[in-house]
């Protein structure tokens, strides 16, 4: 369990690290996981196309482990029926406790709007859902996906906008993660029993392959571990003139928060009182916004 004692280990932690500001190549970059030619890096190593099929997904991963960082991807999703797949990009450390902070896009049937499910998982346990539907059609363009990952809040957003953000209050018992260095993983795969309308609507395999297309991976972080350097607390992430390190939001971003919140949320755990009839988390009481 993550603890608030361990805050300053954390915050020594990411001063002695190296940091990586990544706009390159994906040749570079990343390694292929899975997927065999479903996984593809094009155009000089500024592409990549994961693809999905009945027999496998594909995926890959960033080379480097991080603690802490700002991490950006332009995806473009899935176009037309593309039920029943799963398209991610998401931070992830290793084994039964890890910690893990997601972005997961729910395939749709044609002319649904899509569902962008964010999740965050803390020594092994999730539970932490919100979904929101996208404002515009993610299947026609690139947009732009950001995890800010920092010792105080996790912000994540959509094309610049913040769409959650999860704060780390030092309440006992609330867990947040600080210790243990994650990777990028981006992959599509099937997941027909539940991604689209709960289950209800099953994937066409005769649209097969399905094909999501990643650019512009950006990584402005702390890579784990090293000792050649220092992670300096006055450098920018890709945002100009915002330090990652301490990034929070102002004015400008809470009322953008709110807007995204209020129009496009559809689920919540925090008010989900079905699920949980004595009372929500505690880190949900703390904030309206998480």
């Amino acid at each position: 369990m993550s603890s608030p004692r361990l805050f300053p280990i954390a915050l020594l932690s990411l001063f002695h690290c190296l940091i990586s500001a990544m706009a390159g190549n994906f040749y570079q970059d990343i390694d292929i996981l899975f997927g065999d030619w479903r996984s593809q890096i094009l155009q000089g190593g500024e592409l990549v196309t994961l693809s999905l099929d009945k027999a496998s997904g594909s995926g890959f991963r960033s080379k480097n482990e991080y603690l802490f960082g700002r991490f950006d991807m332009r995806m473009k999703l899935i176009p037309g029926d593309s039920a029943g797949t799963v398209t991610t990009f998401y931070l992830s450390s290793q084994g039964p406790t890890h910690d893990e902070i997601d972005f997961e896009f729910l395939g749709n049937s044609s002319g649904d709007p899509f569902i962008v499910h964010t999740n965050i998982i803390l020594q092994g346990k999730g539970g932490k859902e919100q979904e929101f539907f996208l404002w515009f059609d993610p299947t026609k363009d690139f947009h732009l996906y950001s995890i800010v990952w920092n010792p105080k809040n996790i912000i994540i957003l959509v094309d610049e906008v913040p769409i959650r953000v999860y704060n780390n209050w030092g309440i006992k018992g609330v867990r947040y993660p600080t210790d243990q260095p994650m990777r990028m993983y981006s992959t599509i795969w099937s997941a027909e029993d539940w991604a689209t309308q709960g289950g209800r609507v099953k994937t066409d395999w005769s649209k097969a392959p399905f094909t999501a297309s990643y650019m512009g991976y950006n990584a402005n972080a702390c890579v784990w571990p090293s000792s050649s350097s220092h992670c300096p607390s006055n450098s920018t992430s890709p945002t100009p003139g915002t330090a990652w390190q301490n990034q929070k939001l102002g004015v400008k971003g809470r009322n953008m928060l709110r807007w995204a919140q209020k129009k496009y949320m559809v689920y919540n755990y925090c008010t989900d009182f079905r699920r949980y009839p004595r009372g929500v988390p505690r880190e949900c009481r703390k904030s309206r916004f998480m």
